[in-house]
């Protein structure tokens, strides 16, 4: 997928362009962020090479991009948890190995070619665009590793993070010496880039099957993306639609339901690292007033959904969303679960409630 660019390291930016860069950096107007598109964006590092420069212009950029990427320092960390110019640096490390197919022989010295992805003009509109307008850098290449997959992502969409990993770990676990949850079928909430539904769909049998829904129709579109070119197709199926809506023809039906749903309180969203609040859909981060209108909604409808011993596992905000949610199964749920559990994240954190329908 990315071959490796070694840059000359040795040359920066005297400090007084430095400092012009900072002042640049500072009082430049920020650009609206690129529209959403129904349309998959293709990631970079999918890109055809098709572009070329040399190698001392690249390297041009290279100084330019660590430049201002230092002269952030501690702004963001202080401001709201952003990135500091260390995380900025391995990224341009990162987008340079996106960006660069590979070097063409011939040329000497600073002047050999580098075929590119990209532009070498885009290349100084994105990291502008990084650093400048705080666009997430799974935006800037339209890519985001999660386990084993380097899923397809874009403006609309939310970004796969770590923890919910997790949820196929859970799935896995009770799949296995079970052929009845194995064989079955399952289906995906909200599913935005589509990681869910296809890390399941992968660890499934030959019979399984996952539904994915969600109502953004920018959704489905990367999740179609991501579903083709894992190659599964006859796996994975993908419906328009809120929540439950789109599967009122599986009552009953169901051997697993999950959902990563938007859980953080709605009083919440402005005090979020620049990079969530301002580019990824509010839809998908907003919950409500104490972030469990998604969560409620989705529980009071799974015991119709899911058929006897069917499964659940749900991403929360933490543990006293865990303790909620499981209070109301227990209270005011009819009696519909059982083997109530609450699971912790990588980070130790209350994030996960799971059970089985009676």
């Amino acid at each position: 997928m990315k071959l490796s660019f070694s840059p000359k390291l040795s040359t920066f930016l005297k400090p007084s362009s430095v400092t012009n860069l900072h002042r640049s950096f500072c009082s430049s107007s920020i650009s609206s962020p690129p529209p959403t598109s129904l349309k998959p964006q293709t990631p970079l590092f999918l890109k055809p090479p098709i572009h070329s420069a040399a190698s001392s212009d690249l390297q041009k950029w290279h100084d330019w991009a660590k430049s201002l990427a230092s002269s952030v320092g501690s702004t963001f960390v202080d401001l709201d948890n952003g990135p500091d110019s260390t995380l900025l640096c391995r990224e341009i490390k990162w987008l340079m190995k996106d960006a660069i197919e590979e070097e063409s022989e011939g040329m000497e010295n600073n002047q050999r070619s580098i075929r590119l992805r990209v532009a070498l003009e885009e290349l100084y509109m994105l990291w502008k665009q990084r650093v400048e307008e705080r666009r997430p850098f799974q935006y800037v290449v339209g890519c985001e590793h999660w386990r084993d997959l380097v899923l397809c992502v874009q403006e609309g969409v939310l970004i796969p993070r770590p923890e919910t990993e997790l949820i196929v770990d859970l799935v896995g676990d009770v799949v296995l010496g079970n052929e009845g949850l194995r064989e079955g079928l399952w289906a995906d909430l909200g599913t935005g880039s589509g990681v869910i539904a296809i890390g399941i769909g992968r660890i499934l049998g030959t019979g399984g099957r996952v539904i994915a829904t969600d109502l953004s129709p920018a959704a489905i579109e990367v999740a179609g993306f991501n579903v083709q070119r894992y190659g599964l197709q006859d796996v994975v199926e993908l419906r328009q639609g809120s929540w439950l809506e789109p599967l009122k023809d599986m009552e009953g039906k169901l051997a697993g339901l999950v959902s990563n749903p938007p859980y953080i309180p709605s009083d919440d969203i402005s005090g979020l690292q620049a990079e969530v609040g301002r580019h990824e859909p509010k839809v998908a981060l907003d919950g409500g007033i104490n972030g469990m209108d998604d969560l409620l909604h989705i529980c009071k409808g799974a015991a119709s959904m899911l058929k006897p011993g069917g499964f659940f596992a749900f991403e929360t905000n933490g543990e006293k969303q865990c303790k909620h949610l499981v209070e109301y199964m227990e209270n005011d749920a009819g009696g519909s679960f059982c083997n109530l559990k609450i699971v912790p994240d990588f980070a130790g954190i209350h994030r996960f409630v799971t059970g089985f329908h009676k």
